[in-house]
């Protein structure tokens, strides 16, 4: 199945990532585990691996090589430490508002420092009383000579206490015209982080919170026009929010089945490995079905999106998939381990706990479900795929 979609680029970059993962990456897992903090270092060394700027074209520096790539990248450093993927997806929805929304000048400036890894971007909308609701945001920029002042907090930003260069959508106006986008530098004054907060998983990964208290930004940072916030907003989570957390629900999952796999190898009943009871079969079984149609599905997806095809339903299906499909494969693993599982001397209850983190962003799977049904409906409103896709055609879908 990997075949039909893959070129020996794609084979040669999945090697690369796996041998960076099984080394740098795994070295630390039990530091992260341990300390929760925030992973500067190992974050910075990821991005200077040339990763992040995947998407982004060669005359920028980029790699140009496209969004199955993208998620060929953000699934092998999950495998390994879902916290790691997470940075790298959260990364890239940073590289995303500047690809589709960024002049010239942006583009030349931000894309080949992104490309080179000296710089790590984020995209900062949600806001903590208004969730999921784009519109019920109340963040504000105004308008003063040559500058917006921006006045307000984001939260989960991914990406937070690392971040260089933080996509911020805000309000301007009133209504779905009202929001605007905007570049701010993590040394801007008037910006600051609200405390690191440990969460359930992902240890090791910031998504944190933003302040603006009277940031003063240049126009020359607004990302298009004033009112194109919600476009960067929505096509951001569409194009890369859901397909980059595909993939980290991806990798996750195959850790699941590998780390499954194993157990059941080298733990013996009645004589037997684990693995020669059927009751085991069926679950592991189980678990490897849904993985080779989670990957299918997530492959399809972005196949398509490079292709510069209609694939907004594709997408949120790769997501609802993806998701659904790691739960549930995680709590066959948690009952084939039993007792065993909950320890910390095996990595299972620890994708356990991070696949959880990748349910709510960019949609919930009852959002997926919903969009979904308008499609069935004949309701859905335009595509985003079919709007964006082109403008960023890869370079590299070649036999």
């Amino acid at each position: 199945m990997d075949a039909y979609f893959m070129t020996e680029r794609h084979e040669q970059l999945r090697k690369e990532v796996r041998a960076f993962a099984e080394t740098e990456v795994r070295l630390r897992i039990a530091e992260m585990e341990t300390s929760r903090a925030v992973q500067y270092d190992l974050s910075r060394l990821i991005a200077r691996q040339g990763w992040i700027g995947v998407t982004i074209g060669a005359e920028h520096g980029g790699m140009g090589l496209g969004h199955l790539a993208k998620t060929i990248i953000i699934e092998e450093l999950a495998r390994v430490s879902g916290a790691m993927g997470a940075m790298v997806q959260a990364s890239q929805l940073g590289v995303a508002k500047i690809l589709h929304f960024g002049n010239a000048e942006q583009q030349a400036t931000w894309l080949p420092a992104i490309a080179a890894g000296d710089c790590l971007p984020t995209i900062a909308v949600t806001e903590e009383h208004s969730g999921g609701h784009v519109l019920g945001m109340s963040a504000t920029a105004e308008r003063d000579g040559a500058d917006y002042v921006l006045n307000g907090r984001k939260v989960f930003v991914g990406n937070s206490h690392v971040g260089d260069l933080h996509g911020v959508v805000v309000r301007t106006g009133a209504g779905s015209k009202g929001l605007s986008a905007f570049l701010v530098e993590a040394d801007r004054p008037g910006f600051s982080l609200g405390a690191h907060r440990t969460a359930m998983g992902l240890h090791g990964f910031s998504f944190g919170e933003l302040i603006f208290d009277n940031c003063r930004v240049p126009a020359v940072n607004r990302l298009g026009a004033e009112g194109d916030g919600l476009a960067v907003a929505y096509s951001s989570s569409i194009l890369y929010g859901r397909p980059n957390l595909t993939a980290v629900a991806l990798g996750i999952h195959q850790a699941l089945v590998e780390e499954t796999s194993a157990y059941v190898t080298e733990r013996h009943r009645y004589g037997k490995p684990l693995g020669d009871l059927l009751p085991i079969k069926l679950k592991l079984g189980q678990m490897q079905s849904r993985l080779m149609t989670a990957r299918l599905a997530a492959y399809h997806a972005v196949h398509t999106l490079d292709l510069g095809l209609p694939c907004d339903a594709e997408l949120m299906n790769a997501k609802l998939i993806n998701v659904e499909s790691a739960l549930d494969s995680a709590r066959n693993a948690m009952e084939i381990h039993a007792a065993a599982g909950l320890y910390l001397d095996r990595p299972v209850e620890r994708y356990l706990r991070d696949a959880h983190h990748i349910f709510a962003p960019a949609g919930t799977s009852d959002v997926q479900l919903i969009r979904l049904a308008e499609f069935a409906l004949g309701t859905a409103k335009g595509q985003w795929s079919q709007r964006l896709a082109p403008r960023a055609a890869v370079e590299a879908v070649l036999p």
